[in-house]
């Protein structure tokens, strides 16, 4: 009976990330591959524990690739593609409506993302947005931001694939498909399940929760930013998507974002 219930609570986790992310007019284009690994180019796809697979180590700068797609929900430009640093952290701060929340980004997991992301933040795009998803459910518990437009279909302009821990996986492997934990306290991307569908929309996630690993890992929330989660998560949210969750009850609203770093 639990694993049964753990099957259902992964599921609904899935359909929440794949539909309540940047769909940018839903182009269909697939984007060329974004860093220095990717699915096709791994050697060995990792054993499977039920956990992420070992974080990469730092490496030499990349270049990334950011594919137009669909209208921008805020007017900015895609980042630079070459000579991407593919080691160090970037701290970020996000100033919001409950508080403040504290993000370490890891450039060594997915240079191509935190490229994208610092880019977007010095761009003012994520400024005064809201945090449109709250999920509760037991297996997925996380908040969603990143769409200025606050529907769950807005994204920059621009699409790029999925980096770590997708691209440590052969393509086309059945591992793709199996939950593993992503920690409490992970920042990690949406994208539509298409390829090079990541776009602006991200979720911190405030409890351990399962999904396949199939959504970028790139930084960390830190331990006053999750206390700030969990305080309005306590308050729940309005379950007005289908697939799971809905809008905080308390809700949550990006104010800036500071680049620290």
């Amino acid at each position: 009976m639990t694993r049964f219930r753990t099957t259902l609570a992964v599921g609904a986790g899935l359909a929440l990330i794949l539909t309540g992310c940047s769909d940018d007019g839903g182009d269909d284009t697939a984007a060329s591959p974004s860093g220095s690994a990717t699915a096709n180019g791994a050697a060995q796809s990792p054993e499977y524990t039920g956990a992420l697979p070992e974080r990469p180590a730092g490496g030499d700068p990349v270049s990334c690739t950011y594919t137009p797609s669909g209208d921008p929900a805020r007017d900015v430009s895609a980042p630079a593609a070459t000579d991407v640093p593919a080691d160090g952290t970037v701290g970020v701060s996000l100033t919001t409506s409950v508080g403040p929340i504290g993000l370490e980004l890891d450039r060594a997991e997915a240079p191509c993302t935190v490229n994208s992301f610092v880019s977007l933040a010095e761009q003012g795009y994520f400024d005064d947005t809201p945090c449109h998803r709250l999920v509760t459910s037991p297996g997925l518990q996380v908040l969603q931001c990143g769409d200025p437009s606050g529907t769950g279909t807005g994204g920059p302009g621009y699409g790029f694939d999925t980096e770590y821990p997708e691209n440590l996986y052969q393509q086309g492997d059945a591992q793709l498909r199996q939950p593993v934990i992503y920690p409490r306290g992970t920042v990690a991307m949406a994208n539509t399940g298409r390829p090079g569908s990541n776009g602006s929309q991200f979720f911190l996630v405030y409890a351990d929760s399962q999904l396949p690993p199939s959504y970028t890992v790139f930084g960390t929330v830190d331990d006053a930013g999750l206390a700030v989660i969990e305080e309005v998560a306590a308050e729940g949210d309005d379950g007005s998507m289908a697939a799971g969750g809905g809008a905080p009850n308390r809700g949550v609203q990006i104010e800036s974002v500071t680049v620290e770093g």
